[in-house]
């Protein structure tokens, strides 16, 4: 049995959060990841000179917790251009932000997929999320958000065209049964910053929030599972051995942090995604473009993005990489879904050869975040829920999402400090 001020249940972004904060407070911290690395899904792998993140994920620039848990100079943050293509049969045409890309201005009043109507209620729906909080969001009443943009007005070509598929991607659900909530918060993030990835890939996020946790003292322990949380110690137990501590943050996945706290309204109800990664040659059109490409006339794929067009370092000089994201639990095979995207994407571009792409990658993300319907954030635990001095971290305290998962390490480390 082994004495620790502090034990950290997950490397996740929120875990390395609450760690680095408990040890720049002068905690002693122990960190417990049961994988070999830390990351969670926010991870990239490095091969033949491409990099594959763990299916397709952005950062907003303007994520609160994001400015403030995390250095952008050294992260050197590539972004898309705002707005996206959308894509339906062999037509293509731009959507984009006039106020922040003036290139997108003509072809985004030219835009047939969308009407002037709904461009002009876009525009005013960007005025006013600007001047609403993020606490003013999270606190108006609920609605679906296919039920907030028919009540706003907009008409059903432009949520089928380019919201379906656009905010689909974000909140993996193309029904649009999700909170309007979630569609405010990243429309505003959207709007008053950028949509970036590191140059290295997403996991550059992870490494960065790793190196802080060591530098600041924390003892971090990888393949090392915590099997059970004791809270009238409290205590956790791993493999052969009983860890006591003065407090345990429980940072691990949904499922595991309700297994191991016994707090039942951490939220286990999952939405996925599947990511295929393809090389593609250099100067073909979907390569060499920094606009996410959405399907609007079909589900697979949702969603295509050229990470080499956005930066190039996701790319070996002479190749390209191009990831498509299709929603949900898939049942189809690799290579059906590979065929798939292949016939979008033949219909988007018919003029250009598809017989040089290579799928390289399949990532099946099955717990990609977690459901958020209409009223479900004042159902979320705090992180203060769990029975004696043990605090819960993960975006599932907050909302699903890079800035929840920062936030929640925060507020967890800010809670233990206090108690202690």
């Amino acid at each position: 049995m082994t004495d620790s001020e502090v034990v950290v249940a997950g490397g996740g972004l929120a875990g390395l959060v609450a760690a680095s904060r408990l040890a720049e407070a002068g905690r002693e911290v122990t960190l417990f990841e049961r994988e070999p690395e830390v990351g969670g899904r926010v991870r990239s792998t490095r091969a033949d000179g491409f990099t594959f993140d763990r299916g397709f994920q952005v950062l907003f620039t303007a994520y609160p917790a994001a400015k403030r848990e995390l250095d952008y100079d050294d992260l050197d943050l590539r972004a898309f251009s705002p707005g996206a293509v959308i894509c339906r049969g062999d037509q293509r045409s731009t959507l984009g932000d006039p106020f922040r890309d003036l290139g997108a201005l003509v072809p985004s009043v030219l835009n047939r997929e969308v009407t002037t109507a709904d461009k002009l209620r876009t525009l005013r729906l960007s005025t006013e999320l600007r001047k609403t909080s993020v606490e003013d969001i999270f606190a108006a009443e609920d609605a679906t958000i296919e039920e907030s943009l028919a009540a706003r007005g907009f008409s059903r070509k432009y949520v089928d065209r380019f919201v379906r598929p656009f905010y689909g991607g974000i909140t993996l659900d193309r029904s649009l049964g999700t909170s309007k909530r979630v569609f405010e918060f990243t429309f505003k993030m959207l709007s008053e910053g950028k949509t970036v990835v590191p140059a290295d890939g997403m996991g550059a996020i992870t490494e960065q929030l790793a190196d802080r946790a060591e530098r600041a003292g924390v003892t971090i322990e990888t393949g090392t599972p915590v099997e059970a949380v004791r809270a009238d110690e409290p205590a956790v137990e791993i493999p052969g051995e009983t860890v006591d501590a003065d407090a345990v943050v429980v940072a691990a996945d949904p499922k595991s942090s309700r297994d191991l706290t016994g707090v039942d309204a951490i939220p286990t109800e999952a939405k996925g995604c599947v990511t295929q990664h393809f090389a593609v040659p250099e100067g073909h059109p979907v390569a060499d473009s920094d606009r996410i490409h959405l399907n609007a006339g079909g589900d697979v794929p949702n969603t295509v993005a050229a990470m080499s067009g956005v930066a190039d370092e996701y790319a070996p000089d002479g190749s390209a990489l191009v990831a498509a994201t299709t929603v949900g639990r898939r049942d189809e095979s690799d290579g059906d879904l590979e065929t798939r995207t292949r016939d979008a994407l033949s219909s988007w571009f018919p003029a250009a050869s598809l017989g040089d792409f290579q799928l390289l990658r399949t990532d099946r993300i099955d717990f990609a975040q977690f459901a958020q319907p209409p009223g479900v954030h004042e159902t979320l635990p705090d992180v203060r829920d769990p029975d004696g001095a043990v605090y819960l971290a993960g975006d599932y305290t907050e909302n699903s999402s890079i800035n929840g998962a920062l936030e929640s390490g925060a507020n967890a480390a800010k809670a233990v400090d206090d108690d202690l």
